[in-house]
């Protein structure tokens, strides 16, 4: 799920609604982990929290304020281009294209200037009155999302912008099913939760090949350079779904 909160005047959501698109999400389990990263293009005019409920594995009936570990992919902005580049190759490097293989052209690094975030991880529902008010979603909307009752919550607190498109935000955290891959695709946008929403996600994962994607046509290693993702992606076959227009308002399992 991706849910936001603001720090925004009675009625803002009604008003002016978030505009976000171009999701991208990547998966890989880990033994008994899911590492995630989530990337999108957004416009808000007031400071907001963007809220992930995950299926966070309990110790003993509990769950650590550690059990989720964030990474930092500030230093790789532009992760989710190259991984679209496995299956649609630039056009400066695709002349190295031939019967024999693919030569990449090496490519200086791109450094995108889109400020930070802070984040915070939020063991329980309980837990939330820990948190900053400003960034918290209504009682209201959380009785219409009973199948959060149990999770834990990475939450991410972005600027206010007209349009911009952070570096990814990466985790790690000890997954309840360890045989699938979880991504966070419900929608919460506008305070209010729909049976339906506009779906533009982009899903990326390894290790899943019976999944509903489809293998890259380059070796991930081609095009991401797999030291600054922090061990997030490995060198290892990895597949794309995409998720276009009006569906059910769900999250994905793969």
């Amino acid at each position: 799920m991706c849910c936001f909160a603001g720090a925004a005047p009675a009625g803002w959501f009604r008003r002016k609604p978030l505009k976000v698109a171009g999701t991208e999400i990547f998966a890989r389990r880990d033994g008994a982990e899911q590492l995630l990263a989530y990337s999108m293009r957004l416009s808000s005019r007031s400071d907001v929290a963007m809220i992930l409920p995950l299926p966070v594995a309990s110790s003993a009936g509990a769950v650590a304020d550690d059990a989720l570990r964030f990474i930092d992919l500030h230093e790789y902005p532009q992760l989710f281009t190259d991984l679209e580049h496995c299956w649609n190759p630039p056009l400066t490097a695709s002349r190295g294209v031939s019967r024999g293989g693919f030569a990449p052209q090496r490519r200086q690094l791109v450094v995108h200037d889109v400020g930070s975030f802070e984040a915070s991880f939020v063991p329980t529902l309980r837990d939330f009155d820990r948190l900053d008010a400003r960034f918290r979603l209504s009682d209201e909307v959380w009785a219409k999302l009973p199948q959060y009752r149990d999770h834990g919550f990475a939450v991410f607190k972005l600027k206010a912008a007209d349009l911009q498109k952070p570096h990814p935000m990466a985790f790690r955290f000890p997954t309840r099913d360890p045989a699938r891959l979880f991504f966070p695709t419900v929608h919460v946008h506008d305070g209010r939760v729909h049976s339906k929403a506009r779906f533009d996600h982009t899903l990326y994962y390894q290790g899943r090949p019976e999944g509903l994607g489809q293998a890259s046509l380059m070796p991930v290693t081609t095009f991401v350079k797999l030291d600054r993702t922090q061990g997030l992606i490995i060198d290892a076959p990895v597949f794309r779904a995409t998720l276009q227009g009006k569906l059910p308002n769900q999250d994905t399992w793969v």
